[in-house]
């Protein structure tokens, strides 16, 4: 039993993704993974979900099995992690992860009780589904590699957020205080005003709320300009943050991993 269970670890566990079965079964798991979200999707069709309702809830049953022995799966392997080897408190710690969470809730609506609840709440609750989505990180090396850039980079990122935060209360403040009387509807207060602020420093521009004095057309411009540059460093920070990541691997590439040498030396 111990060797099933350590081959049952191998094939589902993400390290071993690259060899053999285990590549198999993550490939696998992720064509299931985008079905449920194209599923969910075209759902919202009416028509073509009324004429096809049989395939979808059988599908549907389909993915929740799958998905449900896959959880069991991981949590009985688990305790070969050297982390989780205890065989309760370990599996109840693995079981809490973030990981396990999202699996759990990608298929835990399936098997609510519904009763007499209105048609229209149990769709919403089938949306629940959505939460498969986020086990592609799971087998996604490059979504790991964006992971580690996000952790890597979380202070510079938190900063340029707090520094939009900031920019967003003065650029409200100041456009309350100059088109108040002149759009007490649109500038009423400052929380009213913010709207305009967020749109306009994400340069979206909806257009439907804007300053109509000249001195509020100056401001609001010289925001928008500031908003070009202080939602761009996010974008750059990332980017920095993958090349430095790409250069790592390179790295680990050249250096033996058992004497610690240069492969290519001589």
């Amino acid at each position: 039993m111990r060797k099933i269970k350590r081959t049952i670890f191998k094939i589902i566990d993400p390290t071993y993704a690259d060899k053999g079965v285990g590549r198999v079964f993550n490939i696998g798991m992720l064509i299931v993974i985008f079905l449920n979200i194209l599923a969910v999707i075209v759902e919202t069709e009416e028509g073509i979900y009324s004429q096809n309702k049989t395939l979808f809830d059988n599908f549907d049953l389909f993915s929740v099995i799958i998905f449900t022995i896959e959880y069991i799966l991981r949590l009985w392997t688990c305790t070969e992690h050297k982390k989780y080897n205890s065989p309760i408190s370990g599996r109840i710690k693995y079981a809490f992860t973030l990981s396990m969470m999202i699996d759990l809730f990608s298929f835990l609506p399936f098997y609510i009780p519904v009763g007499g609840l209105d048609l229209r709440i149990i769709r919403a609750v089938r949306l629940f589904r959505l939460f498969r989505l986020f086990k592609i990180g799971r087998y996604s090396q490059s979504l790991n590699k964006l992971v580690n850039v996000i952790k890597a980079k979380k202070e510079e990122l938190v900063i340029t957020l707090f520094s939009a935060g900031v920019l967003l209360i003065i650029a409200s403040s100041v456009m309350y205080f100059i088109e108040r009387e002149a759009q007490p509807d649109a500038f009423g207060s400052i929380p009213d005003a913010m709207w305009w602020g967020a749109v306009t420093l994400t340069t979206v521009g909806y257009g439907d709320v804007y300053p109509v004095t000249l001195l509020g057309k100056f401001i609001g411009a010289f925001i928008a300009a500031l908003g070009i540059g202080l939602f761009a460093l996010p974008a750059g920070i990332i980017a920095s943050g993958f090349a430095t990541e790409l250069q790592k691997e390179k790295l680990e590439i050249k250096i033996c991993p058992h004497c610690g040498k240069d492969i290519h030396a001589t």
